[in-house]
C-alpha cells in the first residue's frame, strides 16, 4: 500500500496458543501493528506440531496463522522472565490478548487489571473458553465443543444423519475476529480519552452469536430448526440441486427470481403454479419443487445449467473444491492468495482493501524465540 497501514506504530503482544488468539492477532498484523508472539520454551504453540501437513518443518496451520509476527521464548515459571515480559508490556505494548486457562495470568502477574494499575492507557484482551463468569467459566474448549455446546451442529448438515462440524473452524476464527473488534473499538476510546479497558470474549458467546436467527426463530415461533443441508430455512428455492457432474446452488430468492428461472430453465408455467405463486406457498411445497428442479438439473451439467441462470441474472454457484477455488479467475483477480517477502509461503490475504489496496502479506510465520534478541528486553 501506497501509505502507512491503519495500524501501524500499534504494538501487540500475543500470549496464547492454537487457532482462535492467533488468528486475531494476525489479523491486527496485517493491519500493519507489529505482533510479538509469546512462546513457551522448547515447543512453543500447540499448533507448530498440528500436523500433518507440515510446510518447510512447521504445520501448514501454524505457518497461515502466524505470518508476520515476531517470536520470543519465555518461562512463564522463572520469576525473571516474567518480569521480562511485564517491562515489555508496560514499556511498548499497547495492546495484550491472552488465551491461557482461567487463573493463569492472574496467577502469573500478568493479568488486566494489575498491569492496567501501572499503565492505565494498555487495552487488554481475555479469549476464553465459555467465558469470564458463571457455573463453566473455569472449564476449557475446543472448536468443535462450542460448536457441539451451542448449538451449530444440532443445525448443521443433513436430517436424519449424524451431526458434522462445519469444515472450517468458524467459532475460533469469529472469536479472534470479536477480539479485534474490541481491541479497535478500545483503540478508538483511548483516542478520546487515554483510557485503556479490559475486553472480554470466548468461543461459547461466539457460537451464541453465530445461532443469533435460530435463537430468534425460536422465540418467535418455539419450534427447534432442523438440519437441512444446504438448504436454508425459510426461502425457496435456496439451496444446492444435483447436476449430471456435479452440485449447484441455486438462490432464487424472491418472485422475480424465481419466475426467471422458471423461465431460464424452460419451464414458465412453473412460475404460474398455484403452489409455487409466493416465497410461503413455495416453501410449504418445497419437496414437490424440489423434485421438479432435481429431476430437471440432472440431466445436464453443471455449466451448461449456469450459462442459462447467469443470463437470467439469477444466482447460482458450483460447489468447488479449493483447488477449483484457488485456479478461479475471480480469486487470482481480487489478489486474494498472496506469497510472503520471502515467497516461502502462499496463503489467503486479509479480506480487506484500503483505496483499491489490498495490505501486503509481508514475513512468513517466525521460527520459535526468532526474535527473542530483537525484542526489548526492559
Amino acid at each position: 500500500m501506497g501509505e502507512a497501514l491503519p495500524l501501524a506504530g500499534i504494538t501487540v503482544v500475543e500470549m496464547g496458543n492454537n487457532v482462535a488468539l492467533p488468528y486475531g492477532t494476525w489479523v491486527l498484523g496485517r493491519l500493519g501493528a507489529r505482533v510479538i508472539k509469546v512462546e513457551r520454551p522448547q515447543s512453543g504453540d500447540d499448533a507448530r506440531a498440528w500436523g500433518p501437513p507440515f510446510w518447510q518443518g512447521t504445520a501448514a496451520i501454524f505457518q497461515v496463522l502466524n505470518a508476520g509476527k515476531q517470536s520470543m521464548v519465555v518461562d512463564l515459571q522463572n520469576e525473571a522472565e516474567r518480569a521480562r515480559l511485564r517491562r515489555l508490556i508496560l514499556e511498548e505494548a499497547d495492546a495484550v490478548l491472552q488465551s491461557y486457562r482461567p487463573g493463569v495470568v492472574a496467577k502469573l502477574g500478568l493479568d488486566g487489571p494489575r498491569l492496567r494499575r501501572d499503565k492505565p492507557g494498555l487495552i487488554y484482551c481475555n479469549l476464553g473458553a465459555f467465558g469470564h463468569k458463571g457455573p463453566l467459566k473455569d472449564r476449557p474448549g475446543y472448536d468443535a465443543l462450542m460448536q457441539a455446546f451451542g448449538g451449530i451442529m444440532s443445525v448443521t448438515g443433513e436430517e436424519g444423519r449424524p451431526p458434522v462440524r462445519v469444515g472450517v473452524s468458524i467459532v475460533d476464527s469469529g472469536t479472534g475476529m470479536w477480539c479485534v473488534i474490541g481491541v479497535l473499538a478500545a483503540l478508538q476510546r483511548r483516542a478520546a480519552t487515554g483510557q485503556g479497558c479490559v475486553i472480554d470474549a470466548s468461543l461459547y458467546e461466539t457460537a451464541l452469536g453465530w445461532m443469533n436467527v435460530h435463537a430468534g426463530d425460536f422465540h418467535s415461533v418455539g419450534q427447534i430448526n432442523r438440519r437441512r443441508g444446504t438448504a436454508t430455512r425459510g426461502i425457496a428455492p435456496y439451496q444446492g440441486y444435483e447436476c449430471a457432474d456435479g452440485f449447484l446452488i441455486i438462490g432464487a430468492a424472491n418472485d422475480r427470481l424465481f419466475r426467471a428461472l422458471c423461465q431460464a430453465l424452460g419451464h414458465p408455467e412453473w412460475g404460474a403454479d398455484p403452489r409455487f405463486l409466493d416465497n410461503a406457498k413455495r416453501y410449504a411445497n418445497l419437496a414437490e419443487l424440489n423434485r421438479l428442479l432435481g429431476d430437471l438439473l440432472n440431466t445436464k451439467p453443471r455449466a451448461h445449467w449456469q450459462a442459462l441462470l447467469d443470463a437470467a441474472s439469477v444466482p447460482n454457484a458450483p460447489i468447488q473444491a479449493i483447488d477449483e477455488v484457488l485456479a478461479h479467475p475471480q480469486t487470482q483477480a481480487l489478489g486474494m492468495v498472496q506469497a510472503t517477502d520471502d515467497g516461502r509461503l502462499r496463503q489467503m490475504a486479509l479480506p480487506l482493501s484500503f483505496d483499491g489496496e489490498r495490505p501486503p502479506a509481508g514475513a512468513s510465520a517466525p521460527g520459535l524465540g526468532q526474535h527473542g534478541a530483537a525484542v526489548k528486553s526492559g
